[in-house]
């Protein structure tokens, strides 16, 4: 298994919506609202590289995500 945490940069009126869409996603084990330069941070659980990438590309479609970086445990 390979963790990851995604940090998202979202559209504050999205928040709530955005959260509940993002704590659905299987392999997100948690997530909650932090304060700073990112809105969102997102701890993931996933098969391998290409799952990370699926997941994170799930995340960046979601209405009012406005960017994401994420971070893999080497």
């Amino acid at each position: 298994m390979l963790n990851a945490c995604a940090l998202l940069k979202i559209v504050p009126t999205r928040a709530e919506p955005i959260l509940a869409a993002v704590i659905e996603m299987p392999s997100v084990k948690k997530a909650y609202f932090c304060y700073g330069r990112f809105d969102i941070v997102v701890f993931i659980e996933a098969e391998d590289y290409k799952s990370v990438r699926e997941i994170s590309k799930k995340i960046n479609l979601i209405e009012g995500v406005r960017s994401t970086e994420t971070l893999v445990e080497a």
